[in-house]
């Protein structure tokens, strides 16, 4: 059997993939350094924003698909935020064992105190890039996310 090979565009895709995977672990770890001190990790900080972001609240696997993360990790992590006085659940009036989630003013103003700490953030990590090269950046990016998203990623038995 021949093994396949890597397009122009696969050989320059391996090392971004694996650049990529760097960089969320290091914005993770900067993020999880950036909040430590308002009792708060980047994935609980992540968590708020996607309450935060949301129209009206929502059960924790509709916040899970909106972050891409899996529902049971991220329904430990609402269930942490709540113990710590962060969230509070509502009834949801569509399905009663799928409560929604709502923030609590202590989890508001942990999350304003947290964006309050990222706007210099990234105002630092932005400099001597230009908007154009961010936005080209995340266009690739969510072009990358929506292929996976759907599948086109996938191999079957007989080749591409």
């Amino acid at each position: 059997m021949r093994e396949p090979k890597r397009t122009p565009a696969g050989e320059a895709m391996t090392p971004l993939i694996l650049d990529l995977l760097r960089l969320n672990s290091l914005i993770v770890t900067s993020g999880d350094r950036l909040v430590a001190g308002l009792g708060l990790t980047s994935a609980r900080w992540q968590v708020l924003g996607a309450i935060d972001a949301a129209d009206r609240p929502q059960p924790v696997s509709w916040l899970a698909r909106d972050i891409g993360g899996n529902r049971q990790n991220v329904q430990r992590i609402v269930n942490d935020l709540h113990r710590d006085g962060l969230l509070t659940f509502e009834p949801n009036p569509h399905h009663r064992r799928a409560q929604l989630v709502v923030m609590t003013e202590k989890g508001r103003k942990a999350f304003a105190a947290a964006m309050n700490f990222q706007t210099p953030w990234v105002n630092r990590l932005t400099q001597r890039l230009t908007v154009d090269e961010i936005g080209l950046a995340r266009r690739v990016v969510a072009s990358l996310r929506d292929r996976l998203e759907q599948g086109q990623e996938a191999v079957d038995a007989n080749g591409p």
